[in-house]
């Protein structure tokens, strides 16, 4: 007598998520400067944040930096307004701020590019913030994944443990991408450029989620 064979296929299942971080001394700095002008006309309000603007981008020039990582991100020209119980809403000025997102990739110099911006650009500079991070993520990347399926791993195996079980194969891998954690850094008003403010780089980290289907074995 001959017959199929008998197997059995398990289908008892654990699902983990697993959560992980890496961190490492930034390598990439991205700086917001602004320049806003307020004059009595609209002609003299943008010729002089244009002459602002392209003094703020030739500093950043002579220190180094490319045209690549100096980008205009913002343009505005609005008329300012008062309310007046005689003549009702009256323009008292206009306003012209322009944007630059600028990229520093030598991080330590970070603290004299800034103050010879703001000195160029003079006081219709705007600093609106920092954010530290890496010009090349991957290999952080891998490590935060590493110690996310690390966690994965640990839990499942507590979990089969706790039901008398232990692990078979994987079934499935998920990862969810999470963003680089960015150093935030409040508004900065301008400063005067012999006193630059220092940039501490410190550490920025990178977080990973994985979600991990094992077999749950007897």
């Amino acid at each position: 007598m001959t017959g199929e064979p008998n197997t059995t296929t398990s289908n008892r299942t654990i699902i983990v998520t697993g959560t992980g971080t890496a961190e490492a001394p930034p390598d990439l700095l991205t700086i917001s400067v602004g320049v806003e002008c307020r004059r009595d006309s609209v002609g003299a309000a943008y010729a002089d944040a244009g002459t602002a603007s392209a003094a703020v981008s030739g500093a950043l020039r002579r220190h180094g930096l490319a045209d690549t990582d100096i980008r205009t991100s913002g343009l505005n020209v609005r008329p300012e307004f008062v309310w007046r119980d005689s003549g009702g809403q009256q323009v008292t000025g206009y306003v012209t701020s322009s944007m630059l997102t600028v990229r520093l990739r030598q991080v330590s110099a970070a603290s004299a590019v800034i103050a010879a911006a703001v000195d160029a650009g003079g006081d219709d500079v705007r600093l609106n913030g920092l954010e530290l991070g890496f010009s090349d993520e991957s290999a952080v990347a891998a490590l935060a994944r590493d110690a996310a399926w690390q966690d994965a791993s640990v839990k499942a195996e507590q979990f089969a443990s706790l039901a008398s079980a232990r692990l078979g194969a994987v079934m499935s891998v998920a990862e969810h991408p999470d963003a680089p954690g960015p150093v935030p850094v409040a508004r900065i008003q301008r400063a005067a450029a012999s006193e630059a403010i220092s940039v501490e780089a410190g550490h920025s980290g990178i977080n990973a989620s994985v979600t991990v289907v094992w077999e749950l074995l007897d």
